[in-house]
């Protein structure tokens, strides 16, 4: 079993920056596919960023400002945003998967954290 834990959310301005971690227990992240999600109200849950060390995966509307992480030695993963967007409000969820293939479907990732709000004012 794989427990996740993710923080840093909280209420930036627009421009601003925020980090979010991903702490695993249980095991560590080697061998596991890890992404974010993020979830606005009355939206489905999309693909954020991901890792599959080495290997790294971003959605079009992050790619340039959100970069993902994994540091082995506090077996956490880490999502650094810069240029917050009111339209990145939502809830951002840590989800990881064994498995050599890295998806961006959240219907296969076995693994999921509780969540943390990031709202981004205008």
């Amino acid at each position: 079993q794989v427990q996740l834990v993710e923080s840093g959310g909280g209420l930036v301005q627009a421009g601003g920056s925020l980090r979010l971690s991903c702490a695993a227990s249980g095991r560590t992240f080697t061998g596991y596919a890890v992404a974010w999600f993020r979830q606005a109200p009355e939206k489905e849950r999309e693909f954020v960023a991901g890792i599959l060390y080495p290997n790294t995966y971003y959605a079009d509307s992050v790619k340039g400002r959100f970069t993902i992480s994994r540091d082995n030695a506090k077996n956490t993963v880490s999502l650094q945003m810069n240029s917050l967007r009111p339209e990145d409000t939502g809830v951002f969820y840590c989800a990881a998967r064994s498995g050599p293939i890295f998806t961006r479907n959240p219907l296969v990732y076995s693994y999921w954290g509780h969540g943390t709000q990031v709202t981004v004012s205008s």
